[in-house]
């Protein structure tokens, strides 16, 4: 059996729980050690975890046995904690997104790089199977062409937010409901239908209270010309799924409701694909965890990470001034 990786978690908010309690019974990754500035918030999550509930960071960093970060911090803290576990030798498993702007970006692909550490970003909805099967009919060639994409990630939070988190601020998670969920289908059609090189899009910010939109629609022009449309939602009356992929010989639709059916040209009825589902969080970090055992490269890297950045980034511009961004401005610019 391979050795089974040593990790620390920080940040300990809400995230850190469900990946500990998806990680519990792992051969590949365990979660030895957990810091947060709040000695509450610490002791809870050892004692509900059975993992050390260190004093400090610091603490963390000098322990020669653990070998990886799994780092929930608040995106703003993301620059700083990686790059003292980078020094320190330490992988990282980020949450994504991977910063708040392109330039810090960077600067933690460069920390890791430097350091010769792993960094994986957590990007689990890519992993859902139903796209899996989707990207496999694609890099087979059976979609032909591909012309177009839809999807929508909409999210119940009416009476579920607290303002007061960084999570819905305006400093804290600038773009809103597009950076902290729609990044997410964001990274998928850049999965299925390559890079985005332009984009343009709008925000609303509708029902929930504070400051940050709760609505988003966004056009993407990708490096292949084909088109696709996003939107994301923090103001919906419940939560809806949909992914939708156009090709000239083949197309697949999804939603959490109906399931994925696939369509073929000529075709009039629509074949219903059997997929089952799957633990994309364990996924990522058992997927981590042999990244750093082996020397591999993670799935969602750094690099890519930055780039989904930049995509949402360029949202946030072109709603602020009512035009088409280049997705290369802003990696040019860093904001």
């Amino acid at each position: 059996m391979s050795k089974i990786i040593r990790a620390a978690v920080i940040g300990l908010g809400w995230w850190s729980g469900v990946l500990a309690e998806r990680i519990k019974d792992s051969h590949e990754i365990e979660f030895v050690s957990c810091y947060t500035r709040s000695e509450e918030k610490r002791r809870e999550f050892a004692g509900r975890f059975g993992c050390h509930a260190a004093r400090s960071y610091e603490e963390i960093l000098e322990d020669r046995s653990i070998e990886a970060v799994v780092n929930t911090t608040p995106n703003d803290a993301h620059f700083e904690t990686t790059r003292l576990a980078a020094l320190a030798g330490k992988h990282v498993f980020l949450d994504k997104p991977i910063a708040n702007t392109v330039a810090s970006g960077k600067a933690i692909v460069e920390e890791c790089s430097r350091a010769g550490v792993v960094l994986a970003l957590g990007s689990q909805r890519r992993r859902e199977n139903q796209f899996r099967w989707i990207k496999s009919e694609i890099e087979a060639g059976r979609f032909g062409k591909l012309v177009q994409a839809e999807c929508n990630i909409s999210r119940d939070r009416l009476g579920r937010i607290d303002i007061s988190s960084w999570r819905y601020t305006a400093e804290g998670m600038p773009g809103g409901v597009l950076l902290q969920i729609g990044i997410h289908y964001i990274d998928v059609l850049e999965m299925l239908l390559g890079p985005a090189v332009r984009v343009s899009a709008r925000l609303a910010h509708l029902v929930l209270p504070g400051e940050n939109p709760d609505v988003a629609s966004m056009i993407l022009e990708h490096e292949n010309g084909a088109l696709s449309n996003l939107a994301a939602s923090y103001a919906s009356a419940s939560e809806f799924y949909l992914m939708n992929v156009y090709g000239k010989e083949a197309s697949a639709f999804w939603d959490q409701f109906s399931g994925l059916r696939h369509l073929r040209r000529g075709e009039k009825t629509l074949h219903a694909v059997a997929i089952e589902k799957n633990d994309t969080i364990r996924e990522e970090l058992e997927e981590f965890a042999m990244c750093v055992r082996n020397g591999g490269k993670p799935e969602a890297d750094g690099e890519w990470a930055t780039h989904n950045l930049a995509v949402v980034k360029a949202g946030v511009k072109s709603a602020r001034e009512g035009r088409v961004v280049e997705v290369a401005e802003i990696l040019a610019s860093g904001e």
